[in-house]
């Protein structure tokens, strides 16, 4: 079973939108010419990392869609044997 984040795990650091919105910034800073070579090079390595944090905020995202569709699927797979449809007799026919 997966281990659940507690809120201050996820919370850990900026956000997502914060990380974004500081990676933009320093693309226009660096894409503007205002920054010098030293800068740019520190503005590139402050990028690197904000990239990095966003992929893993992404995959964690997207492991908990999949775990939570994986749930719903299990949660959906148990119906009982009344629950199942009829096929001897009856003329009615199943919407799905």
């Amino acid at each position: 079973m997966a281990k659940r984040r507690t809120a201050s795990e996820s919370t850990e650091g900026p956000s997502f939108e914060q990380s974004l919105e500081e990676l933009e910034s320093i693309i226009s800073r660096v894409e503007s010419g205002d920054v010098g070579l030293e800068k740019s090079i520190d503005e590139y390595e402050r990028g690197v990392a904000l990239i990095k944090r966003c992929r893993a905020v992404l995959e964690r995202a997207e492991q908990r869609i999949q775990q939570l569709s994986l749930e719903e699927l299990e949660a959906g797979s148990g119906s009982s044997p009344t629950d199942a449809p009829d096929d001897e007799g009856g003329d009615e026919e199943s919407p799905f």
